[in-house]
């Protein structure tokens, strides 16, 4: 469902920098993406040909009113210091965003900016869909110098830079402080392995009465971390980087942790599995830790009476990078890539822009704008949030490369293996020897 749609405009004198070149537009068709065909088609002159004609920029992202607000303040402001651009918005629920943006990008309507995320920009970006914005990087036009590397790093597929991080995020164990206090246990601690978290997880949960870790065995997050911590990574190119047997000893590790107690029952890990942030096992009182983003944080403090702290995954901290939480895209068949890439530039760049944004989407890229955020945030959730995020990022190491074509139905189909598992349905190498075909088949399709 549509939830929000309107245009701006004001009356400074400032103008957006466009130069006095003409461009022509190639014209491309391309093949089905999600479960719509894709065309991107189009022919005309870049806004630069006549640097008087207003522009309007159509602007297309999912979320709920409070981030479709602050957007709006955010393209507002951008209108006030340059009248001669204009911005159609349209925002909608994460249901349904892709098909939606895949109906209009089939109908030669592409929206001109759009917000995209790791699941889908290698498809976007590889059937020809997305701006490259290397050349406007390597001009200064379009400035990451601010940038965690590896986060801007992480917009690029087959080496183009095919959108920009809005925001950084990385994987956190939360747990419950109060618990731990209480029963005068140990906290975790980031830098434990993968089997010294599972016997703290054991002994932590003897010792409250409460399970001490949700079972990440279906989480794809975890799963990926797990692998990099051997060697090996979730993808290899175009293809699976793990194999059969690397699932199985996934499966293996967190069969043996239910066994030994350390996690819920069955039927509560499913109940984890399939909940929203404000009903994960760390807040609703069934574990005594949940494997979440770090941004999530302060939603799941304000659903708990407890104290929450977090860390890294278990492993080595640095396979764990600045992963970002959702980019915007600029779409290759817009009249108006200048303006574009200086919208762009402006909405991760600008300090009052960074201000009315602030940590909604994630840490600002930024890392200026985010000590100035973090100096002045006053809800203790929200700082806590960015100093570990800040604190993880120390030991960040190198990014993946993004996901690839398929990574959503790879993603859900670990849920169903796993839950097979968990429930006594197949033995981990059957269920292992199924994910990889399904996840394989998701890939190829």
């Amino acid at each position: 469902m549509l939830l929000g749609t309107s245009s701006t405009a004001s009356s400074r004198a400032d103008r957006a920098p466009r130069t006095g070149l003409r461009r022509t537009l190639l014209c491309a068709a391309l093949a089905a993406t999600v479960a719509l065909p894709l065309a991107v088609t189009g022919c005309g002159n870049d806004d630069s040909s006549d640097p008087d004609k207003p522009v309007e920029l159509t602007v297309m992202w999912w979320g709920g009113e409070k981030r479709a607000g602050l957007t709006e303040e955010v393209l507002d402001l951008y209108t006030q210091k340059h009248p001669d651009v204009t911005f159609k918005k349209t925002w909608q629920s994460y249901q349904g965003y892709y098909e939606k943006l895949a109906t209009l990008i089939a109908g030669n309507s592409a929206p001109d900016i759009f917000q995209i995320d790791d699941n889908y920009l290698t498809e976007y970006a590889t059937k020809g869909v997305t701006l490259d914005l290397g050349e406007y990087k390597d001009s200064g036009k379009l400035d990451v110098s601010t940038f965690p590397e590896s986060l801007w790093k992480y917009g690029e597929v087959k080496g183009k830079l095919s959108a920009l991080a809005l925001a950084e995020n990385t994987q956190c164990l939360v747990y419950n402080k109060t618990a731990l206090e209480n029963a005068g246990q140990p906290e975790p601690k980031t830098g434990q392995s993968w089997e010294e978290h599972i016997a703290w997880a054991k002994a932590a949960g003897e010792a409250t009465g409460l399970p001490g870790t949700m079972d990440p065995s279906a989480d794809y997050k975890a799963f990926w971390l797990w692998l990099r911590d051997q060697g090996k990574d979730l993808y290899k190119g175009d293809e699976l980087g793990f194999t059969a047997d690397d699932v199985t000893a996934w499966f293996e590790l967190w069969k043996g942790a239910r066994d030994s107690g350390a996690t819920p029952t069955s039927d509560v890990i499913h109940e984890g599995n399939s909940s929203s942030v404000t009903t994960q096992l760390v807040v609703t009182g069934k574990a005594l830790t949940s494997w979440v983003w770090c941004n999530q944080l302060p939603e799941l403090a304000k659903n708990t009476k407890d104290a929450l702290g977090a860390i890294a995954y278990p492993g080595d901290p640095s396979g764990q990078w600045a992963r970002a939480s959702m980019y915007f895209a600029g779409s290759k068949s817009t009249k108006h890539k200048d303006t574009v890439i200086d919208v762009l530039n402006f909405v991760v760049n600008d300090p009052e822009a960074g201000e009315i944004l602030g940590t909604e989407r994630g840490l600002p890229s930024n890392l200026d704008i985010r000590k100035k955020i973090a100096d002045t945030v006053t809800d203790a959730n929200m700082k806590a949030s960015i100093e570990i995020e800040n604190e993880l990022g120390k030991t960040f190491g190198d990014p993946p490369a993004v996901p690839i074509k398929g990574h959503s139905n790879v993603r859900s189909e670990l849920v169903k293996a796993a839950e097979k598992v968990q429930f006594g349905q197949a033995s981990p190498a059957k269920a292992a020897e199924e994910y990889i075909a399904a996840a394989k088949a998701a890939i190829n399709k």
